[in-house]
């Protein structure tokens, strides 16, 4: 059978498919088949419908053109309103362009012999008209569809003749794992970040399949690594209890993390929306509790919790939970999980549902979550491509299963302690130029926070988190603030504080936080010192050019 590439590929109209569908009946076992391939060279953005990688002679790219375009006195002529290009010019510049890249960006190699086709399937071309700028046999019209394989493989088999050119086995497997892995960039980065969002969300509901086989038990611990999707199944959980009646309190512990669940529950049905959702200090706001903004620890870690424990035991029954899910349960510290128990309506038997990834605990003084919870453990990562997720995985208290997705490697800028963040800035730049929109990119930082975060937090916490939802706006964050959010590209600035001793930890967080994309910005040595050289290996140099000065 003729091997695919992707294996299961969609087409933007019938005549893509149609053509597909003949080849794919017609070619050989040992031919390959790549359909809608996207690619950039030369700064300028490519797609080509199809290619055909003809075992043992070369590699034809096809430009097709459906109902509608003819060739007449010497011009194509598409149909009424579509603009007028020139299909031959176009499959070739697309030959040209693969061509480049294969011998540019993987280990190809090899000479092979090159060539472009245009396929019209529903059009009959005459022999003695046909364009100046290709040969009959070039052109398969609706007379060659029958055997279109064919014809193709005779064209090539001219050129080769020609050229005394073949393409071999090895070149050719070099052709499919160069095509496969990494994937070659999407011409428009924006609708490639949105289509990967609903991947990743429709991967991550998925793993609802966990809740099902737990819905008998009400005391859950649900450990995960980074991507895992344990915050959707937070937020799942919770709605599932909600609608059977439960009164429910979806917890966290950053602002950013409780934002993000607030907006998205509100996108529930009202019958499906949890009592609370939002931080376990802000919890403590809503019983009356006078919660200071402080770096206070004792406060924290003794005070508040103490009040707040005095305030759960005043309450009437009606005011308790039925169920507490709660998500980066990691960062709960020891004293917060006796407000936890006594702000249910049963401390022995009501629902507790923790969400963990214990490679995420960033703050020392926090330890377990507590005893008695049912384990389940979540091994697959849903969110990363297998490029970021490969990136960070030796990191992983749990050694996850990696996806399927192919992404570009991560890059790193290497980058000294003065320079690290105007070389963020400036791959941020980098980014925005491939085509990201401003709401697909992140810049966050390890250590000292970035002045544009430092100036939007002057505005207060929650018009901070405001901007996290602006779609003209690039993200300025702190890993420690961006624990279970996510976004389509990341610049991680690896600006560490020497005298930090969580250093792989937020290493860790900060790697994980991007889907498709992943920039890092900080020196190398302290980058293998931190991390060891399996997460060091799995990054490419990147070197940006010189960006102009700013008016």
């Amino acid at each position: 059978m003729v091997m695919h590439i992707p294996r299961s590929p969609q087409f933007a109209n019938n005549s893509e498919r149609d053509v597909w569908e003949r080849l794919n009946r017609q070619l050989g076992p040992r031919d390959v088949l790549i359909a809608n391939q996207h690619l950039t060279a030369d700064r300028r953005d490519h797609e080509l419908d199809l290619v055909v990688a003809f075992d043992g002679l070369g590699i034809v790219v096809v430009e097709v053109k459906g109902g509608g375009w003819t060739f007449r006195d010497g011009t194509w002529r598409p149909p009424q309103g579509m603009p007028r290009k020139d299909p031959v010019e176009q499959a070739e510049k697309g030959k040209i362009a693969l061509r480049d890249w294969v011998q540019k960006y993987t280990d190809f190699g090899h000479i092979a012999c090159w060539l472009h086709a245009v396929v019209v399937p529903y059009t009959k071309i005459n022999d003695a008209d046909v364009p100046c700028n290709a040969q009959r046999w070039q052109i398969a019209s609706i007379d060659e569809m029958p055997d279109l394989a064919g014809f193709l493989r005779a064209a090539i088999t001219r050129r080769t003749d020609e050229t005394g050119e073949r393409l071999t086995r090895v070149a050719l497997g070099e052709l499919v794992k160069g095509l496969r892995r990494p994937p070659l960039p999407a011409p428009n980065r924006a609708e490639a970040s949105a289509e990967r969002a609903a991947e990743v969300e429709r991967l991550t509901e998925s793993q609802a399949l966990i809740l099902d086989a737990a819905r008998a038990l009400s005391r859950v611990h649900v450990r995960g690594g980074a991507g895992s999707g344990k915050t959707w199944l937070a937020m799942e959980q919770a709605r599932r209890l909600t609608r059977e009646g439960q009164r429910v309190a979806l917890m966290c512990y950053s602002h950013g993390l409780a934002s993000w669940m607030r907006r998205h529950t509100g996108t529930f049905d009202a019958d499906e929306r949890p009592e609370y959702v939002g931080t376990f200090l802000g919890l403590g706001a809503r019983w009356g509790a006078a919660v200071r903004h402080d770096g206070d620890s004792d406060y924290w870690e003794r005070e508040l919790p103490e009040h707040m424990f005095d305030l759960a035991a005043g309450l009437e029954a009606d005011n308790r939970f039925d169920a507490i899910v709660i998500d980066e349960g990691q960062d709960f510290a020891p004293s917060w999980w006796s407000v936890v128990h006594a702000a249910l309506r049963d401390e022995i038997s009501g629902g507790l549902y923790v969400f963990t990834d214990e490679g995420q605990q960033v703050f020392p003084r926090f330890e377990e979550i507590p005893s008695g919870l049912t384990p389940l453990v979540l091994e697959r990562n849903l969110r990363n491509t297998r490029n970021i997720a490969a990136a960070f995985n030796s990191l992983a208290p749990i050694q996850m299963r990696l996806g399927d997705l192919e992404g570009p490697d991560v890059q790193l800028i290497d980058s000294g302690p003065e320079s690290v963040l105007a070389d963020a800035d400036a791959a941020v730049l980098e980014l925005l130029a491939r085509g990201y929109n401003p709401a697909d990119i992140a810049l966050l930082t390890v250590g000292t926070r970035h002045p544009e975060q430092k100036r939007r937090q002057a505005s207060g916490t929650e018009k901070y988190w405001d901007s996290f939802w602006d779609s003209d706006e690039v993200f300025y964050g702190h890993v420690l603030g961006f624990k279970g959010l996510e976004r389509s590209a990341v610049v991680l600035a690896a600006n560490f504080n020497p005298n930090d001793d969580r250093q792989k930890e937020k290493l860790y967080v900060g790697l994980s936080r991007a889907r498709d994309e992943l920039i890092v910005c900080g020196n190398r040595k302290q980058i293998r010192t931190i991390a060891g050289t399996a997460v060091l290996e799995k990054m490419r140099n990147l070197k940006l050019e010189a960006q102009p000065a700013q008016a």
